[in-house]
């Protein structure tokens, strides 16, 4: 069996709650970096017709396939779910839109061109929004569907996030089930910075079958060889959602999170070596089983640390941090090899 009909067989058997097509799957506020500041920050999962590669099978560590619509959403549908979410930033005079779909706003199948023009140009109008970010897939960014983008938004930032998850096409194809290549990424960064707009490359640490070691020295190298096509890195640390194949190695005792000081070391390191380069990341769900995690006395503090970090961009927020596994830490870095990515603790 491959890895992608392993997942695909685990999506089938998930059983889908309907849901309302004209109210986005999630909708929250939060800050981030504009321009080297603070601003708040409204973020919209569309509710769409889903990832086309998820349908397929897709990544294996990803639950977000079960948030898209049981019907495929109208154009009034669409528009109704942006003003709900606009609502959630009514009190910011400033603030930046972040949009995913769970799948690829730039998809025309997803959302359809006039319809992802519509909600552009309501962002590029509304004069409280300097900057718009979305997500998509890198087969989604073309040279026409860039110059409508930026048409619409008129002198809005316009940047794009794309989850390339690592550099290695290996670890892509045969712990991710990404289905695209490094060269695949590299034409689209190039895409966007031709047409004036930035990218965002979203990596992620510790995906299944690779050791604590193997999973930091690949962000550490995956923050090298894409530097040069990255405006940010956002590095998201690996978890255990629903439905997933992740799920199915982690109930089996095969597959535990990444610890939360192998992002702090990886932060260090990757900021030492690029520093003028913004490297955020957000432990979603540290502290738990299902998330990256070190001991119950540590893991909270040294979580708000990493999002301090991320904000800030200076590495002395880690000065003081220290808890007593650390030590155990480090002895799972040295044997981790030897039990290929299985949990040597919970």
């Amino acid at each position: 069996m491959t890895l992608n009909n392993a997942v695909l067989e685990i999506r089938n058997h998930q059983r889908i709650k309907p849901s309302a097509s004209d109210v986005p799957s999630a909708v929250w506020t939060g800050v981030d970096l504009f321009n080297g500041r603070e601003i708040n920050t409204l973020t919209t999962i569309f509710k769409t017709s889903g990832c086309w590669w998820g349908r397929l099978g897709g990544c294996t560590m990803c639950g977000f396939v079960y948030d898209s619509a049981q019907t495929p959403p109208s154009e009034a549908d669409l528009e109704a779910q942006l003003d709900r979410a606009l609502t959630r930033a009514a009190g910011f005079d400033e603030f930046m839109v972040k949009i995913f779909t769970s799948g690829s706003f730039l998809d025309e199948r997803e959302i359809q061109p006039d319809v992802r023009k519509s909600i552009l140009r309501c962002l590029g109008n509304d004069e409280r929004i300097p900057k718009v970010l979305v997500e998509t897939r890198p087969e989604f960014v073309k040279d026409d569907v860039m110059v409508d983008c930026m048409d619409v938004l008129g002198d809005t930032k316009f940047e794009i996030a794309i989850g390339l998850e690592t550099s290695s096409d290996l670890i892509r194809k045969d712990s991710i089930n990404k289905g695209f290549t490094y060269l695949d990424f590299v034409d689209a960064a190039e895409t966007v910075k031709r047409h004036g707009a930035t990218t965002k490359v979203y990596l992620l640490l510790k995906p299944p079958f690779l050791s604590e070691g193997e999973a930091l020295d690949d962000m550490v190298r995956s923050v090298e060889v894409a530097a040069h096509y990255s405006d940010t890195f956002s590095i998201n640390l690996c978890n255990v959602q629903r439905g997933t194949f992740v799920e199915s190695l982690w109930q089996k005792g095969q597959y535990r999170p990444p610890w939360l000081w192998t992002i702090v070391e990886v932060l260090k390191r990757t900021k030492k070596a690029h520093p003028d380069t913004v490297i955020m990341s957000d432990p979603v769900g540290a502290g738990s089983k299902r998330g990256p995690h070190n001991c119950r006395k540590c893991s909270h503090e040294v979580a708000d640390a990493i999002r301090k970090f991320s904000i800030t961009q200076d590495v002395g927020v880690f000065d003081n941090l220290s808890c007593d596994c650390i030590e155990l830490w480090e002895k799972v870095i040295e044997l981790d090899d030897y039990t290929y990515g299985a949990a040597i603790l919970d």
